[in-house]
């Protein structure tokens, strides 16, 4: 798997690509801080870890940039971790937020659970349904008529849970453990801005109010 750091501190650039490479990952570090995208293209990689505080342009330019590009995976790593910036992360793209200071052993961790689950989809054909939405599960797409959007990894992972208990409160630690397979590094707020994000892509489906929330217990659809 390869692995794209984009890190401008040396120090920490160097420590996490020798314990992601210790851990039998290929971890290549940002270079040119100003075409940050054109080498993420060049590399093409699984993952993507990314500061936000950089030269020339910050973390959020280019995670807007990558996702014209991919939905690979995108790990936020920042010491400005207050709850604006981590809704932030999360709104332009990002898929997990890690705050500096930091354990590599919980790097490796979010990097592990967010490589199993973004590379762990379905078989294509695979379809759940709810109403006259359609859950394509091989390729990411939900459609409904002749309409249809491509969901990112969180978002396709929270329909498929959400269409899969059809009629049933999911609560939210559920929901987190499904997307992280941990809830013990995890901001509710993170979840928070998934759905508030899934719920912008329904709409262009004319799907306002599809995603209900269920007070003090989490999310359904019916």
């Amino acid at each position: 798997m390869k692995l794209f750091l984009v890190e401008d501190d040396a120090v920490i650039a160097g420590a996490v690509q020798k314990h992601l490479e210790a851990w039998g990952y290929q971890c290549v570090c940002a270079r040119d801080f100003q075409n940050v995208a054109g080498e993420f293209a060049q590399l093409s990689p699984q993952l993507v870890i990314l500061d936000i505080t950089l030269p020339y342009f910050n973390g959020y330019h280019w995670c807007t940039e990558i996702r014209k590009l991919s939905k690979v995976p995108i790990l936020f790593l920042s010491s400005a971790a207050d709850n604006m910036n981590i809704v932030m992360a999360m709104n332009m793209g990002g898929d997990d937020f890690i705050a500096k200071p930091f354990d590599l052993s919980v790097l490796v961790a979010k990097v592990q659970a967010l490589l199993r689950l973004s590379y762990d989809f379905s078989v294509p054909g695979d379809v759940l349904t709810c109403g006259d939405v359609v859950l394509r599960l091989g390729d990411g797409v939900a459609v409904r008529g002749e309409r249809q959007v491509e969901l990112s990894r969180n978002e396709l992972r929270i329909l498929q849970v959400l269409f899969t208990n059809k009629g049933k409160a999911v609560s939210r630690e559920t929901l987190m453990q499904r997307l992280w397979e941990t809830d013990l590094f995890v901001d509710t707020n993170t979840l928070t801005v998934n759905i508030n994000r899934l719920r912008r892509r329904l709409e262009e489906l004319g799907c306002e109010g599809l995603i209900k929330t269920k007070k003090g217990v989490g999310y359904m659809v019916e």
